[in-house]
């Protein structure tokens, strides 16, 4: 039963995934489509009222400033919101204002996609702070890295010196992808009983004679879009966890699905703008394989049970259940996990710090390589990243200038693709190992040994890989741990998406190259196999050593 389970997941989503990925092309590519009849009229007066006469195309340069830009826009007016949110409606439950770390920590956390959380939900913000900044930067940080992931494939994919415009991408993105899914997905969980009010908490009586606070709020319209948005942050402090956010097995595949579809349909949009069908099923092949393999390690090794309990002779025939909800049981927990981490959404129907050794590897390695779907984009463009790297390390072994979709991959562009491979790991590890030199970092820890080692490293690979799950157990509403993850993301998300763009915009003004008989294929199953090397090689160069002292370590001492 649990493997029909992920089996009709999987398949739902391979039926998805294309159709899906078509709508995107439809979207993006800027010709006239039948879609234009339904979003057109709104999108004019939304250009209108921002003064957006002309949509022409923009260099990369132009096109990171705009993105930059409003981001920095959005971050400013949410900072003060959050500052002064207990004078602002719909705060009938009387919450404060915030902290000034932790204010700084959750705008850059939600404007950068990450949606780490250094707070609880229910407690720690307002209904009116919930919608105008947490859902609202839910749909803009999505939009935008959306947008970003499409100037990029228009760059390697296109002739011409321009990458698209912006803020017509950032609308489009919202206008014809988030707002109508977000509706939808709301009205599905709200006829499944997830909650969408702006009453206050429901003041019950238990069966004890004690007076309990239950909170409620807008929970089922931030659940669509913290899916659907690869965002991750929870209404509730228990996340999706919770009955309230999630209640029962339906939901709980909605909202793998919903956060799934649209990372796996990019690699099919990718096929439209490339026009090779053969270069988007390497792509997402390889994706697949890598999912397939870490889903089947988590699965194995929560099914397996703790070995500690296995050596006692407890009774572990149901798996790990710690740390689990019994609604959705080790199949859906593992999937959940897995599929979280792939897309880089962070939301989380079970805590991960309760996971087996090689359980909690899973949601690491997936952050570390950053390329198992991702979430807006994320995947499409790390993985395009390997790719290019992939032909380079091919063509200098042969002696051939290498190309990459005809055109050639030169100097420049290597140099760019080092940088955004290499910060990666960088703002990962050094913070980790800093952590642990201060008291400030390692007093935040709360469970001895190995462990403590897998807590650390998980924070600062989720707040580097734009994730925002945790570990949880670690005491993390700090100064020390609000600022360090703070900058964390803020390098994390854009260091590598302005290299990205920079990539894209100097493959944009080559010449093309025509194929000839000496041209390296990266249409076959060989590029696949080579591709999929590429990742697995570089993650273990620079991961392999901290995850033996943590995740490994940890397994090998409890067998």
């Amino acid at each position: 039963m649990d493997i029909l389970q992920i089996v009709i997941v999987i398949g739902i989503l391979m039926l998805i995934a294309k159709p899906l990925g078509n709508y995107l092309y439809l979207v993006f590519s800027n010709e006239p489509n039948r879609t234009d009849k339904v979003f057109g009229p709104v999108e004019k007066v939304i250009y209108m009222i921002m003064g957006l006469k002309n949509r022409a195309g923009m260099s990369w340069k132009k096109y990171a400033i705009s993105f930059v830009t409003i981001n920095f826009v959005l971050v400013a007016i949410s900072y003060v919101l959050l500052r002064v949110q207990s004078g602002l409606p719909a705060n009938p439950n009387g919450i404060g204002n915030m902290e000034p770390t932790l204010v700084l920590n959750t705008i850059v956390s939600f404007m950068t996609n990450t949606n780490l959380q250094h707070y609880s939900g229910e407690t720690g913000l307002t209904y009116f702070s919930q919608m105008a900044v947490i859902m609202m930067m839910m749909f803009t940080s999505a939009a935008t890295g959306f947008s970003v992931a499409v100037a990029f494939v228009r760059g390697i994919t296109r002739k011409g010196k321009t990458i698209g415009n912006f803020f017509e991408d950032f609308v489009k993105a919202h206008t014809r992808i988030f707002f109508p899914l977000a509706v939808i997905v709301t009205l599905v969980l709200v006829a499944l009983q997830v909650p969408q009010t702006l009453g206050p908490a429901l003041s019950v009586v238990t069966l004890e004679g004690v007076t309990q606070q239950i909170a409620i709020g807008p929970i089922a319209s931030l659940e669509s879009i913290k899916h659907l948005g690869t965002n991750g942050g929870g209404f509730l402090g228990a996340n999706s966890a919770h009955p309230f956010e999630n209640p029962r097995p339906l939901t709980n595949v909605i909202e793998i699905l919903s956060m799934w579809s649209i990372p796996a349909a990019l690699p099919f949009m990718y096929v439209r703008f490339a026009k090779s069908r053969k270069q988007g099923w390497v792509i997402f092949s390889s994706m697949m394989i890598l999912f397939l393999v870490f889903l089947t390690v988590a699965y194995t090794a929560e099914k397996s049970g703790n070995p500690v309990l296995n050596g006692l002779g407890i009774d572990t025939s149901q798996g790990s259940m710690e740390g689990k909800e019994v609604r959705f049981g080790i199949a859906q927990s593992a999937l959940f996990t897995t599929v979280t981490t792939a897309a880089t959404t962070g939301t989380v129907n079970n805590m991960h710090d309760t996971l087996t050794p090689l359980g909690g590897l899973v949601p690491l390695g997936e952050m570390m390589l950053n390329v198992v779907f991702g979430g807006k984009g994320v995947g499409l463009v790390n993985m395009l990243m390997y790719a290019i790297l992939a032909v380079f390390i091919c063509g200098l072994m042969v002696g051939r200038t290498p190309e990459f979709l005809g055109r050639k991959i030169e100097p420049r562009e290597m140099k760019l693709i080092a940088i955004a491979i290499l910060v990666h790991p960088f703002i990962i590890l050094v913070p980790t190992a800093v952590a642990f030199l201060t008291d400030l970092g390692k007093g935040a820890i709360s469970n001895p040994g190995f462990h403590g080692i897998s807590q650390v490293l998980y924070e600062y690979t989720s707040s580097a890989a734009n994730n925002g799950s945790g570990f949880e157990g670690l005491a993390d509403n700090t100064p020390f741990w609000n600022i360090s993850t703070g900058l964390v993301m803020f390098f994390g998300r854009y260091i590598s998406m302005i290299a990205m763009l920079a990539v894209a915009g100097s493959l944009t003004r080559k010449q093309w190259v025509p194929e000839t008989i000496g041209t390296f294929r990266t249409d076959n199953a060989l590029f696949t196999f080579l591709l999929i090397g590429t990742v697995v090689l570089i993650g273990a160069l620079t991961f392999l050593p901290v995850i033996v002292m943590g995740p490994i370590a940890e397994y090998l001492t409890i067998r």
